[in-house]
């Protein structure tokens, strides 16, 4: 009769939310300033912490911080007043965008290319490709600045990463 559901740890959730809205990505990049770029900028960061954490066999812990942070996306767009099918449609096609960015980035040597930042954000930036190597060169900062954390330092939040 009553639903028990799992207590989930939003911190991490919390930080990349944070993270995503740093100004410098609205007024050095020019971003426009949505809903789908800070999903894309969640995916970004998120990847990232993936592809530095990958080497430490700890599966379940990241499976349950990928499952977190979708719950939450899909609350957020529940709350932004679409139905259950229109949220299904949605969540599938950022779950398909969430993995093609994780897969590139897993392929590719230096972490993130500007072919991957150009596919995604070439169309939420006024200035097209002059910020793109801003963008690049941010990412490659944070994948520096995660592989010296812990994961579960993450989880909870403990991300202070200072760009400029």
């Amino acid at each position: 009769m009553f639903a028990i559901y799992k207590k989930h740890n939003n911190k991490l959730y919390n930080k990349l939310i944070e993270l995503s809205r740093n100004k410098f990505f609205y007024s050095d990049i020019k971003l426009i300033d949505d809903f789908e770029s800070r999903i894309l900028l969640i995916f970004f960061h998120m990847a990232l912490i993936f592809k530095s954490k990958k080497s430490k066999k700890k599966d379940k812990k990241t499976q349950d911080v990928f499952d977190n942070i979708f719950l939450n996306i899909e609350y957020h767009i529940r709350e932004l007043g679409y139905g259950d099918v229109a949220v299904n449609k949605k969540m599938k096609i950022l779950n398909k965008i969430f993995y093609d960015i994780l897969v590139n980035i897993d392929k590719s040597e230096n972490g993130i290319d500007d072919k991957l930042l150009k596919k995604y954000f070439s169309e939420k930036t006024t200035e097209k490709n002059e910020k793109i190597n801003e963008l690049a060169k941010y990412f490659c900062k944070f994948q520096d600045f995660c592989f010296d954390l812990d994961l579960d330092n993450m989880i909870n939040g403990s991300i202070n990463f200072k760009y400029k």
